[in-house]
């Protein structure tokens, strides 16, 4: 913004410099201010200069001296604000390269100089030294600055610097006024040295000026010289004349320089890169800096803040996306939740006035409207898909007054802009530090009630929300005093409002706690259950209890003259581990509530909100939301050492909410819909253990439950442990983060596991807890496999109770999925082998007894029983001859019933397993027999086959060769047919073993193979050497075994059929024959010929057959001058 330049009239007095320099005698730094010193700070810092020579004929010249002098910024960190990011910690190597930084640097160097102060504007020249090792001159820039009220509200550096930050040297410049204040030269304002000159000096001074800058302004002097010289001219009708170290007009906007532009151009660059991690950070700084301009209480937060909204809106990427109806990314999102939330703390500044909220009213208004501005439901505009018709539940959101579908993300900055700070209980809980506390009155009216606790404490009973939100405004703007007493009457009055509850539902509540009767489901269907609480604390965009949490927990570290960071709710941004501070208790002031500290409200808030009943939200995003905000807050607890007297507080909070009515998530009742409190229970069973472990283990169970699985009214327990149905989800909103949730139900069951391993007793209740409650097979088997890894330590003995613990729970999820597609089975499959393995002998038995109850046939014969029958396992056991004939035995059992079962996948494993035992084989070889004709495919049953030949059984793998050849068939064209090489085996087999064998082969052959060239290849081989030589008959093998003749059965058969078969394949052929196919064609008729003439009357077959190609396929000119050229026919 450029400096403000006023007119300064003609007065007869004016400033006299002292010294030359505008500085009084220095006084010793112990030395009391003087009075004048101090009237001129206050009315340098508050009151424009003009309005005070407007207000006074004539001002004291040592006043006016004092006043110019006091003008410029006195507080270093308002320079660091405007050339530094927002401080998060510890400064590092990144920090030194921020213009601060920097310009430290140049003045600790010596690097500023020519000084020169006139009036209430700053100049000097900034020299940059040279660089050898990048080969950088020593560069020199003139620096200018403007300043009014303790605020510099322009800067000008010959650097020519583009970007948010003021440069380096405008930091070196503005630090060099600072500290070295009494070695600036200060001059008057220009005006008032004119008016010290005749008209000879000022003719002087006007040409001298002209000459020394003749190419730059020569023609702007002449244009008002000319102007003044015309009587009537603009110039001549306005008293006086512009002066630009006259300082601000009292009209001016009185702000600090803040380059609009640059902040535009930045976040539109930022936009632009996407997700890259570096945009994210700059956005991230940027939101920070708006943070603490607010809490510095400076108007350039809410502009600024303002500037990067506009170019929100603008980004083309939102048009984008609602026209392809995808919603925003994670980060995107993210930027747009502090934007909404940032708007918030905006609008409810308490010393705002009513012309600026109505100023931001109509900037949201129009923002809201707008057509790309995203959803408070970031994923409402998805489709039908994203919102299940729920009657209940819309209903109770409209009663409630909000439209997901149509609010924006600033829609609770709208509603929070017509909130006021008037209400005098409102006024004096933000003045008190302390109540008196007189015995309460039994008489208080019902309005004095709500104000005031029983011990006349005052409450704040506003929307939880809607008073946190007032919370968080105040400590944005720097009102931290003001934001912890709200604070605490808040959590005062939910402490109150929770007890009174409780009281209640005790109440109404007397008999046994009954699902059916129970006013928490409104209603005797579960279809018509609504969540109690419409209101989720945790998970809502303005994170009420987070906002509670740190404002308290904040004053337990904050020192009084030091404001503390506030960071945003909402960006996902790693604290530095140097900004984690040791939490102490600090007691309330005033001392009423006895032994009362800010820790131990802030803590006894967090696990209130924690424990809240409240419905899983709609929507990805929103539910996403819910999950960081719950892991933010538990983080923040983890940091927090607890006492023994947060122990305390603790075991009482969790007695409250586990005896909690219907706004507890921990309470024996809740709705199906209900956040689930895995990772909250967690926690709390962590820290009670040693404490408290009755009630630890309590807790823990109690919340391992997921009602949105579960339908404990229809369904068995039986049932629930093993079948759950997608029906169940169909009566409620998707859950996003099903997936999340289960992850943190297997946690908090794997640590109550982890601490009960001990304990017999209670090791069984986790187990059946864990069986009845997770219904995720992948998580109940990641359970199993962190229950065997506690049972079994590297470096110690097995622990036998959680060993049985992980064998049943991996025994459960083989039931869960004996009957589902999972792609983890296998594993599974071997690892309960393993987990039985480890318990022993017994263990095996049983699953191989049991197997049909949690392994399909193919698992237990080529998984289980094999790992059970391997030698390593035979060694790992230690076993003696009869437990391994047991084990055997029971293997083998299993490999024939699973044979029967499936004989297909299990057969051969089984004829494996059952190999010693001459009785079990014969019995899986029947099975075989029997499954090969309506069963088993030729495949099988030749693998089978092949093995049985190969054990020394060349008759039984014949029979099942000849089954394997009945249920094979072979097209004419099948010539590269994947079974080709079984028939080859399989003829070969039938000819060792015989003339008898191989004649009941070749009609089987005959009959199912038209494969030409298959039949004439077994047909030759058939003839190599004499059948029978794999006959147990020696005398027969030893004597005159004779060739088989082509001409007599049971090669007359083959042979014709290998005839038949090339003829019908020729005459196939030829139907679609092309040119350039006629080489192959004629090699193929080569090899027919050679077959042909294995018969006697060969020959003339084949010449018939030419004939007939030639009659058929005259047409064919040049393919029949081929055949007659090769063949002579």
């Amino acid at each position: 913004m450029a400096a403000a330049k006023r007119h300064c009239p003609s007065r007869s007095c004016h400033f006299r410099v002292e010294n030359g320099s505008g500085v009084s005698n220095r006084r010793h730094p112990r030395q009391p201010e003087s009075l004048l010193d101090i009237c001129a700070k206050v009315v340098a810092e508050n009151i424009p200069f003009q309005r005070i020579e407007q207000q006074y004929d004539r001002i004291p010249e040592p006043v006016q001296n004092r006043i110019v002098f006091w003008s410029f910024p006195r507080n270093e960190r308002d320079i660091y604000m405007y050339s530094s990011y927002a401080n998060n910690g510890k400064e590092n190597t990144e920090n030194q390269k921020l213009p601060f930084h920097q310009g430290v640097r140049l003045l600790d160097n010596g690097c500023v100089s020519s000084v020169l102060q006139i009036g209430f504007h700053l100049s000097g020249t900034v020299t940059e030294p040279s660089n050898p090792l990048y080969s950088q001159p020593e560069k020199v820039y003139k620096v200018s600055i403007s300043f009014d009220r303790c605020k510099i509200t322009s800067v000008k550096c010959g650097c020519g610097n583009k970007d948010i930050f003021w440069c380096q040297h405008v930091v070196a410049l503005s630090l060099y006024r600072i500290r070295k204040a009494n070695h600036v030269q200060l001059r008057v304002p220009i005006s008032e040295t004119l008016l010290q000159m005749n008209r000879e000096q000022l003719q002087k001074f006007a040409q001298y000026l002209i000459t020394e800058h003749h190419s730059e302004v020569l023609p702007t002097a002449q244009r008002i010289a000319d102007e003044i010289l015309q009587a009537e001219s603009e110039i001549n009708l306005l008293p006086g004349a512009p002066d630009p170290t006259a300082g601000a007009s009292v009209d001016d906007e009185h702000t600090w320089h803040l380059d609009e532009e640059q902040v535009r151009e930045q976040v539109r660059a930022c936009l632009g890169q996407g997700a890259y991690l570096t945009a994210f950070s700059q956005l991230a700084s940027m939101f920070a800096k708006v943070r603490e301009m607010l809490r510095a209480r400076d108007s350039n937060g809410a502009r600024m803040l303002t500037l990067m909204t506009e170019q929100f809106l603008a980004d083309p990427r939102l048009t984008v996306w609602r026209a392809q109806g995808t919603p925003l990314t994670d980060k995107c999102r993210q930027f747009w939740d502090e934007l909404g939330s940032l708007w918030v703390c905006v609008v409810l500044n308490p010393h705002s006035t009513s012309a600026d909220r109505q100023h931001f009213r109509q900037l949201l208004t129009s923002w809201s409207q707008c057509s790309v501005c995203p959803l408070e439901d970031g994923d409402s505009h998805l489709g039908s898909d994203l919102t299940i018709n729920h009657g209940q539940i819309r209903q109770h959101r409209s009663a409630s007054g909000s439209s997901s579908n149509q609010r924006t993300v600033f829609h609770h900055a709208l509603e929070a802009s017509v909130l006021t700070w008037n209400d005098k209980h409102l006024q004096s809980i933000l003045k008190q530090s302390s109540w008196s506390s007189p015995p309460p009155s039994p008489s208080l009216s019902a309005s004095k009630k709500d104000l005031f606790s029983s011990n006349n404490l005052p409450l704040w009973s506003e929307h939880l929300p809607t008073a946190c939100a007032r919370v968080d405004a105040l400590r944005s703007h720097g009102h931290i005093k003001e934001a912890l007493r709200l604070a605490v009457a808040i959590v005062r009055t939910m402490k109150a409002k929770l007890a009174t509850c409780q009281a209640s539902c005790h109440k109404k509540h007397t008999q046994p706690f009954d699902r059916s009767s129970s006013a928490l489901w409104n209603g005797a269907s579960s279809s018509s259950r609504t969540p109690t609480n419409s209101t989720a604390w945790v998970g809502h965009p303005l994170d009420p209890i987070g906002v509670l949490f740190d404002t308290l927990a904040e004053a337990c570290v904050a020192s009084e003259d030091q404001l503390p960071e506030i960071s945003s709710r909402h960006l996902s941004i790693e604290p530095s581990g140097e900004n984690r501070k040791r939490l102490h208790h600090i007691p309330v002031p005033g001392g009423v509530e006895s032994g009362q500290t800010y820790l131990i409200l802030a803590f006894e808030v967090a696990l209130i909100g924690l424990g809240q009943q409240r419905p899983m939200p709609h929507g990805l995003y929103a539910q996403e939301k819910a999950c960081k905000q719950e892991e933010r807050l538990l983080e923040r607890l983890q940091s927090i050492d607890l006492d023994p007297t947060l122990l305390r507080v603790l075991q009482r909070q969790v007695t409250l909410l586990l005896e909690g009515g219907p706004g507890s998530g921990l309470g024996e009742g809740i709705h199906p819909e209900s956040y689930p409190m895995h990772m909250f229970a967690r926690y709390l069973f962590s820290n009670l253990l040693t404490y408290d472990s009755d009630l630890a283990y309590q807790v823990g169970m109690r919340a391992m439950r997921l009602p949105v699985l579960e339908n404990t009214d229809d369904l068995s327990l039986e049932e629930s442990m093993n079948n759950v149905g997608s029906a169940m989800l169909s009566r409620f909103p998707r859950w996003f983060v099903l997936s999340h949730v289960e992850i943190q139900q297997c946690q908090l069951a794997a640590t109550l596991l982890a601490a009960a391993k001990n304990d017999v007793v209670r090791l069984q209740q986790v187990l059946e807890c864990a069986q009845r409650h997770i219904h995720s097979s992948s998580q109940l088997f990641k359970l199993a496999q962190d229950a065997f890894k506690i049972a079994t330590p590297p470096d110690g003995p097995k622990c036998m109770p959680a060993l049985k613990a992980a064998f049943e729970l991996g025994l459960q999820v083989m039931r869960m999925t004996l009957m589902t597609l999972n792609w983890r089975r296998r594993e599974m499959v071997r690892w309960l082998v393993t987990c039985a393995t480890e318990l022993g002998v017994q263990a095996l038995i049983d699953i191989m007894h049991k197997w049909y109850q949690y392994f399909a046939p193919i698992e237990a014969t080529t998984t289980v029983a094999v790992s059970v029958m391997s030698q390593a396992t035979m060694i790992q056991l230690g076993l003696r001859y009869q437990q391994r004939e047991e084990l055997a035995s029971c293997a083998r059992t299993l490999a024939l019933q699973c044979a029967k079962r499936d004989p297909q996948n299990c057969a051969l494993c089984a004829l494996n397993l059952c190999e010693k035992d001459p009785v079990a084989f014969e019995a899986a070889y029947q099975v075989v027999v029997e499954a090969a004709a309506h069963v088993m495919n030729s495949s099988q049953l030749f693998n089978i086959a092949r093995y049985m030949e190969h054990l020394g059984y060349p008759h039984r793998a014949f029979r099942l060769a000849a089954l394997a050849m009945k249920n094979l068939h072979l097209a004419y064209n099948q010539d590269t047919h994947p079974a080709i090489n079984d028939i080859h085996w399989a003829c070969l087999l039938a000819h060792s073993l015989g003339r008898h064998e191989l004649a009941t082969l070749v009609p089987i052959l005959v009959k199912n193979v038209q494969c030409a060239v298959v039949l004439s290849d077994i047909l030759r081989r058939c003839t190599l050497t004499a059948p029978g030589l794999a006959s147990s008959d020696n005398k027969r093998a030893r004597g005159g075994l004779k060739l088989l003749s082509y001409d007599k059965q049971p090669l007359r058969q083959l042979m014709e059929a290998a005839i038949y078969a090339y003829i019908q394949t020729t005459h196939s052929k030829l139907t679609h024959i092309s040119p350039r196919h006629y080489a192959d064609f004629i090699e193929f008729l080569s090899k027919a010929r050679d077959t042909f003439l294995l018969a006697h009357d060969g020959h003339l077959q084949f010449a018939q057959l030419i004939e007939n190609m030639k009659l058929v396929y005259k047409g064919k000119k040049k393919l029949m001058c081929l055949i007659k050229d090769r063949f002579g026919l």
